[in-house]
């Protein structure tokens, strides 16, 4: 039953939202073009539920700006003021409700991350992949960018061990608020985030 609640708010939560965002959408799409070209779209390979990958959907925030080596530069390089603002406000991520429509993704839930990290998670940070990645989650509202690896993923087990709808409602109006302070979206020292390069091994019991 909480399943198919989850859906169903999943549902009649993003289908209007998405209509009400595609006027917002347009323009974005519109500025992204002008301003650094093609593709609008950012594409990239994720981990969904149950660990089975998907290609999610952003806004693309950054030029394809190079170094003297013609390697791609840093983050915070190729991170343009358009960008910023889109990150900042979270517009970036409205491409996502197709993926809540389609059911790859839900409005809450653990944010999905590179398929990479899948053999750098100790057994417990894995248990974030038993609920449907999430635009917003209990991480978000926690702090965003600015906490650690860890505690994100100490924060999505939680989560997912204890969802339920109220808890969604809860972390949709937190979300709102953050959204509109536009706190905590980079990590210190950081355009956006650091690469998880593992944890340390588990102890034994």
């Amino acid at each position: 039953m909480q399943l198919f609640l989850k859906r169903a708010a999943d549902l009649a939560v993003s289908v209007p939202m998405l209509l009400v965002a595609a006027p917002i959408m347009a323009v974005c799409a519109l500025a992204i073009r002008m301003s650094m070209g093609s593709p609008v779209l950012f594409r990239q390979l994720r981990i969904g539920y149950q660990e089975r990958p998907f290609t999610l959907f952003k806004f693309r925030t950054m030029c394809a700006a190079t170094d003297p080596s013609n390697a791609l530069s840093t983050d915070g390089e190729r991170l343009t003021p358009l960008g910023r603002w889109l990150r900042r406000t979270s517009v970036d991520e409205l491409p996502q409700l197709w993926h809540v429509i389609t059911g790859e993704m839900s409005l809450v839930g653990p944010r999905p991350l590179l398929p990479q990290y899948l053999d750098r998670y100790s057994q417990v940070q894995r248990r974030r992949h038993e609920r449907k990645p999430g635009i917003t989650g209990w991480a978000q509202i926690k702090g965003r960018n600015s906490l650690s690896w860890e505690r994100k993923f100490e924060l999505d087990v939680w989560y997912v061990d204890h969802q339920d709808f109220w808890l969604d409602l809860r972390i949709l109006f937190a979300t709102a608020a953050t959204v509109f302070r536009a706190r905590h979206t980079s990590q210190a020292g950081h355009a956006t985030a650091s690469e998880f390069m593992g944890s340390k091994p588990e102890s034994p019991e």
